[in-house]
């Protein structure tokens, strides 16, 4: 032992410390115990979703790591929420709050019980940011172990995922498929436990987490139900012990260059959108200068090399088959897109750590070679103009139409465009809006996965522009646009937009705008009043405090403007 690692037993010195040591012994300390360093388990085990299903075992396996390699662990849990279940419902106004109760749960647990070390488990896509989130505010040596991907479903001799039972309720509604068709992709889609298996949000961030350092080389790739992925918690557990006994803390690890390696890999990868949303929110957490404009800068050298779902043809698990993340990894640094000085949970950089990865599988067609990319640069697309003054974000990954113009088809919430479309009221060439369903609006900037899925499924996804200040679902694809800023709830421009007013979407020149005079959007402007926010209960603190979405959607930002848009908000 190079450090004495007894930092959390000087609490337990002393007669005064007796009650402390008392409680401890309650549940199973012994003398031996008081000497070692304590380790927390952060679970988010639940049955609530097949994401986090199996996430107790895989914590029990970090327990017995971090115990064989010296410390001494205990469990705690934290909560999640299924965003694909809450998928167009009221339910999914708690998604994104839900990543700052668990970031703030677990914090809060870390701080009070004085832990030396963490290890934290995530599964559920808003898991991962809330656990970085968690690490980066409670500054001990950590280490974040994603749960695993689930196996893709079988259907007709095809891999199908959850992604595609919402499809399916397009195609439903379209005529193509009937009732009987429809229960057995419903019932085929999800044959067990892990998150949602194509490059969705889950499998973004945790392929951010690994790329930013935070998670041991291969175990953002492993299968949830996999011997593979006990061993990573195993291991993980080990780890926080060893950054113990270097003295490695997050902030060591989460530099400007490590997120800048995070986002390299989601670009490269064809993650999510929410990932700019989420990567954005634990740089704030760690004190890093990071803005939407540098996921802008990096997206244009970049280039695009995953056939991955939901644009392409594979899941992650046949990425994992061939190579996995570290492979991809590997051939990156290879070809000079990544910082391999970077400090890792290993101990390591970044380079020393892909000098022991696999290569890519010979003759595999999960990762184009860097002269054949799916894009030369980036999928997700920063656009600007005046619908968007603070930056919209699209993932043109697949997206063979380039711009867009068309009147806009304007609805102020979720269901109401919904039932639009299914009663075949929304035309080729319209531009669906939803607003008022941002950060504040939603309130919790609900996904919009639902409505996407049905326009898929009815054929229109390259016919009909779907924007708004909300989000969407890392299973979203077609030409969308998300987290227009400032939101309508602030006043910003897409509050202002009218029926029949043409929008234009062009992602080569990154623009959004809408054909309306400035002297007309002054007059609209003054003319607006802004909806009551949410007032009670978790969704009304968020409402009140969260900011906006070109700033990572984040409740602690501390002297920001009372203000997000040029008009005083009117509660």
């Amino acid at each position: 032992m190079t450090k004495d690692l007894r930092i959390n037993s000087k609490v337990f010195e002393g007669a005064m410390k007796a009650p402390n040591r008392a409680m401890l012994r309650a549940v199973g300390f012994s003398d031996d115990d008081f000497t070692k360093p304590q380790i927390g388990v952060a679970s988010t085990w639940s049955e609530v979703t097949p994401c986090n299903i199996h996430i107790h075992d895989l914590a029990v396996s970090a327990k017995k790591g971090a115990a064989e390699a010296g410390g001494k662990p205990m469990i705690f849990n934290t909560i999640t929420v299924s965003d694909g279940i809450s998928m167009g419902t009221e339910g999914m106004k708690y998604s994104l709050s839900s990543r700052d109760v668990i970031a703030d749960s677990i914090e809060t647990v870390v701080g009070a019980e004085s832990l030396d070390g963490l290890v934290a488990i995530g599964g559920c896509d808003k898991n991962i940011p809330g656990c970085l989130i968690a690490i980066a505010n409670s500054e001990v040596p950590a280490v974040f172990v994603y749960g695993g991907t689930i196996a893709p479903g079988r259907n007709n001799g095809q891999d199908i995922d959850i992604v595609s039972v919402f499809e399916g309720v397009g195609q439903h509604n379209a005529g193509t498929i009937d009732d009987g068709a429809l229960r057995k992709i419903e019932c085929a889609a999800c044959p067990g436990a892990g998150s949602c298996g194509g490059m969705y949000t889950a499998n973004t961030m945790a392929s951010a987490a690994e790329a930013m350092g935070m998670s041991l080389p291969g175990s953002s790739s492993n299968p949830a139900e996999t011997e593979g992925k006990k061993a990573d918690c195993e291991a993980a557990g080990a780890a926080v012990y060893n950054l113990l006994e270097q003295g490695i803390y997050p902030k060591d690890i989460m530099t400007k260059e490590a997120f800048e390696n995070a986002i390299t890999v989601v670009m490269a990868l064809g993650g999510s959108t929410n990932a700019i949303l989420h990567i954005l929110a634990i740089a704030h957490a760690a004190e890093v200068d990071l803005t939407i404009d540098d996921f802008d800068r990096i997206q244009k050298t970049v280039p695009h090399i995953a056939d991955l779902k939901p644009s392409g043809k594979y899941v992650m698990q046949d990425l994992h088959r061939v190579g996995g993340v570290q492979a991809v990894m590997k051939v990156l640094l290879e070809a000079g897109y990544l910082h391999g000085d970077c400090m890792t949970v290993t101990g390591k950089t970044l380079a020393e750590n892909l000098k022991e990865a696999p290569d890519l599988l010979e003759g595999q067609q999960v990762i184009m070679p860097f002269d054949k990319p799916k894009r030369k640069d980036g999928p997700l697309i920063v656009l600007k103009g005046n619908l968007s003054p603070r930056g919209a974000v699209a993932k043109m990954s697949g997206v063979k139409v380039k711009r867009h113009s068309g009147p806009a088809r304007v609805f102020d919430n979720e269901p109401e465009a919904t039932a639009a479309v299914m009663a075949d009221e929304i035309n080729d060439g319209d531009v669906l809006v939803i607003r008022y369903v941002g950060p504040k609006g939603g309130p919790g900037m609900p996904e919009m996965l639902s409505i996407s899925g049905i326009l898929v499924g009815k054929g229109m996804d390259e016919k009909v522009a779907l924007l708004t200040d909300g989000r969407f679902s890392g299973g979203t694809h077609g030409l969308v646009v998300g987290h227009i800023a400032p939101e309508a709830q602030v006043g910003g421009p897409i509050a202002l937009l009218k029926e029949g007013d043409i929008v234009t979407i062009d992602s080569d020149t990154q623009e959004i705008t809408m054909d309306v005079s400035e002297e007309e959007l002054e007059a609209r402007r003054n003319a607006w009043v802004a909806p009551p926010l949410h007032k009670k209960g978790v969704l009304g603190k968020y409402a009140h405090n969260v900011t906006c979405s070109s700033k990572g959607a984040v409740t602690d930002y501390l002297n920001r403007e009372q203000t997000e848009a040029t008009v005083t908000v009117k509660n």
